[in-house]
């Protein structure tokens, strides 16, 4: 799992709105409050933070994708269209990404999710959580929610944006082994490898047991996890269940030029989001 930071998204002197920041013994993670709480916020330390988690807003947990952290421009510029949504976000970055210590693993990265969910819902409330997971993050998203499902706690609702069916599939499709596919023996060294690291992340068979409210979103010039991966997950997720009503899936077209890091410049996405979560209130 890369942990280089990269380049992508908006220019780096865009900063997050007013923010926290708290940890446990792994992981680092950023509170972003709504924009409405903005001057409130000026100076405020842990526990009002905490405290305002109570006040009704949807909370989103963001589980970004392979590479760099938290801040990276992409992921700052998402959680900035958010937090002016009203919406609460806490931005995590795993163990061995950023300034949180330890070695990812899919295990690991799992748990550290599902710390933080835990987390927030011993602070929030009443208000809905929401777990939103990008690229590699889809995968984390959806272990934590079926992992949630399995200890009888369905999640409110869970967004997935530019998901993979699997890590071995994704792992094909990815531009850096384009070079290496023609060579003998490719599934053996790139792909059988992953598995035996025990790196799976399998949205394809999560899909299959997962209850809580899906929503999809997939650029359709997606140049690292190709669009037809998240249409199948949709198509999945549709037949596994006995209503088509609880799963959403928005293309957003090529010409928009969003690729794999850019749905956070479409203008209609505040939208798209507010009324997936007040279809959970129904």
């Amino acid at each position: 799992m890369r942990r280089r930071p990269d380049k992508l998204g908006k220019p780096a002197d865009e900063k997050p709105r007013v923010m926290q920041e708290t940890s446990h013994e792994k992981a680092q993670q950023r509170h972003t409050v709504p924009d409405s709480l903005w001057q409130k916020a000026q100076g405020k330390g842990l526990e009002w933070y905490q405290q305002t988690l109570q006040n009704g807003a949807p909370v989103i947990i963001y589980l970004h994708g392979n590479g760099g952290t938290r801040g990276a421009g992409h992921r700052v510029g998402l959680v900035n269209v958010l937090s002016a949504a009203g919406f609460h976000v806490l931005a995590l970055d795993y163990r061995g990404f950023g300034d949180s210590s330890g070695e990812p693993t899919e295990a690991g990265l799992t748990t550290d999710a599902l710390y933080l969910y835990q987390w927030v819902k011993a602070r929030s409330g009443s208000s809905l959580v929401i777990l939103w997971g990008h690229s590699l993050g889809t995968g984390v998203a959806t272990n934590t929610a079926l992992e949630l499902q399995e200890q009888g706690v369905t999640v409110d609702g869970v967004i997935l944006e530019g998901a993979f069916s699997n890590i071995r599939q994704a792992g094909a499709s990815h531009p850096f082994t384009m070079f290496y596919r023609k060579f003998p023996y490719f599934e053996y060294f790139f792909l059988d490898t992953i598995s035996e690291n025990k790196v799976v992340f399998p949205n394809d068979e999560n899909m299959r047991k997962l209850r809580s409210p899906l929503l999809i979103l997939h650029a359709e010039d997606d140049h690292i996890i190709p669009f037809h991966m998240g249409q199948e997950l949709f198509e999945i997720a549709q037949q596994s269940r006995n209503s088509e009503k609880s799963v959403r899936m928005v293309p957003f077209e090529g010409s928009h030029g969003y690729r794999h890091n850019g749905l956070y410049q479409e203008p209609r996405l505040p939208a798209i989001i507010k009324q997936f979560v007040q279809s959970l209130n129904m």
